[in-house]
């Protein structure tokens, strides 16, 4: 462990009268072989903010914050590398409030790993005598890759509601499975998930769907999910999303129930679509219950992530293209569309495209397992590379003529836009018209 640690962090230990211990994410990813490109260091000892800052600064580290109450300090050193330092300390919780309602600050190692989540996350390493000190038990629950709760399970989740998506997320990313108890004290606990900003669930539902990428966990993302289900909290972050289960499909297009499937399409999809995946069939619980069929989804599916996405407090771009690939994603389903709408759809749609192709790759491939490439797929990508060699335009830079060309032929400014729209997606099925000569003579007859 000594060998991972940043030569500066190592002088700031030796400097200090008592013991500075590494803990959380950097041990407990050493202890269990798992790579990251990046590490958190979390850095803690029986010392005062004040103490630690001064001493700190005297070490060559910039002090960027120290907050007494919490006895945290965070600090950079000559290198640019931030850290974390917190007091030992025991924290005391009103159920339902997310941050502690008293703090004691303590020289107890053992009080301090109980105020955690896991006991994985408890395991500390103490920088000058080389040694970790595992004060509960989380060196056996990463050799075991099993995550277990600090205290009892009840308690620690009824004192903090982000921990249940936590529980999901290190679960995802690290290969994991909670125990019993584990299990049990979040599906108890799981409404308290309404105690906590959206914006927090959004930050770890993201960080979820990706979290085979985290240490290459595979499918990691998609047992997470299934997690969320098991504990209740999906429920509460995404009922919309949990109406699907038990829905039953059509069998000769689906093996799976409408939620299973949506998890399944996150589980096949490409990472910068997932949450397009995941919420690409949210309209049709609601249309099946209102209708009898699932007819409308696509319509009302972009109405609802629109929503969903907005509660969570989701960047507006996300917003837009979810919203706008949950409405198209089944578009041309069926292999039908006339090649010569198909193209002016492409035309008309050439941004959200190639996060179309995905989102509908997914979609396949979550109906039955089947890894092939979607027909769907296969139809688009040839037309594509067909249009693309015949010189198609698919955006107004692209066409022969812009405004200055159409006004000198005297059309109206107020229709310069819709005129130029229209020779794009003529161009789209005759591209052989994209000269400067052509679309001047076209340009009167579509006034």
């Amino acid at each position: 462990m000594r060998a991972i640690l940043p030569e500066n962090l190592i002088k700031l230990a030796n400097s200090l009268p008592v013991s500075l211990y590494v803990v959380g994410g950097s041990v407990r990813d050493f202890l269990a072989g798992l790579y990251s490109a990046s590490h958190d260091w979390d850095i803690c000892a029986p010392l005062s903010a004040e103490t630690f800052a001064s001493i700190a600064e005297q070490n060559g580290f910039s002090v960027k914050s120290v907050y007494k109450n919490t006895g945290t300090v965070k600090v950079k050193d000559g290198q640019g590398v931030d850290y974390e330092y917190s007091c030992f300390r025991s924290d005391k919780y009103t159920r339902g409030i997310h941050t502690p309602t008293e703090i004691f600050f303590t020289a107890d190692i053992a009080l301090d790993a109980r105020r955690r989540d896991f006991t994985c996350n408890a395991v500390y390493y103490d920088i000058r005598n080389s040694a970790f000190v595992d004060p509960l038990g989380g060196i056996p629950a990463i050799q075991e890759k099993r995550l277990t709760t600090v205290a009892d399970a009840r308690k620690v989740f009824g004192e903090d509601g982000l921990r249940l998506m936590r529980l999901a997320r290190q679960a995802a990313q690290l290969g994991f499975s909670p125990d019993e108890n584990c299990l049990t004290g979040a599906e108890e606990n799981a409404a308290l998930i309404q105690d906590i900003t959206p914006e927090r669930i959004f930050t770890e539902l993201s960080a979820l769907l990706t979290a085979d990428k985290k240490y290459g966990v595979k499918d990691g993302h998609y047992h997470g999910l299934r997690l969320l289900d098991t504990t209740g909290v999906l429920g509460y972050i995404l009922p919309e999303l949990a109406l699907g289960k038990g829905m039953v499909q059509r069998a000769d297009f689906h093996k799976y129930d409408v939620l299973e499937h949506s998890f399944r399409a996150v589980k096949y999809a490409d990472e910068r679509v997932r949450f397009a995946a995941l919420l690409h069939d949210i309209g049709k619980p609601f249309c099946q219950n209102r209708d009898g069929n699932s007819y409308a989804h696509p319509e009302e599916g972009e109405r609802l992530a629109r929503e969903i996405l907005h509660r969570l407090k989701a960047p507006k771009k996300l917003t837009e293209q979810v919203s706008a690939l949950v409405k198209r994603h089944m578009y041309d389903f069926d292999c039908q569309t006339r090649e010569n709408k198909l193209r002016r759809f492409f035309v008309a749609h050439h941004e959200l495209l190639p996060a179309l192709l995905l989102v509908k790759q997914a979609d396949f491939s979550a109906c039955t397992d089947d890894l092939s490439v979607a027909p769907t797929v296969v139809k688009w990508t040839r037309l594509l590379e067909k249009m693309q060699s015949e010189g198609v335009p698919f955006t107004l830079k692209q066409l022969s003529i812009g405004g200055r060309e159409l006004l000198a032929i005297g059309i109206p400014p107020h229709r310069i836009s819709s005129v130029l729209d229209a020779l794009l997606k003529h161009t789209a099925t005759n591209p052989a018209d994209n000269t400067k000569e052509r679309l001047l003579r076209l340009a009167p007859t579509i006034i």
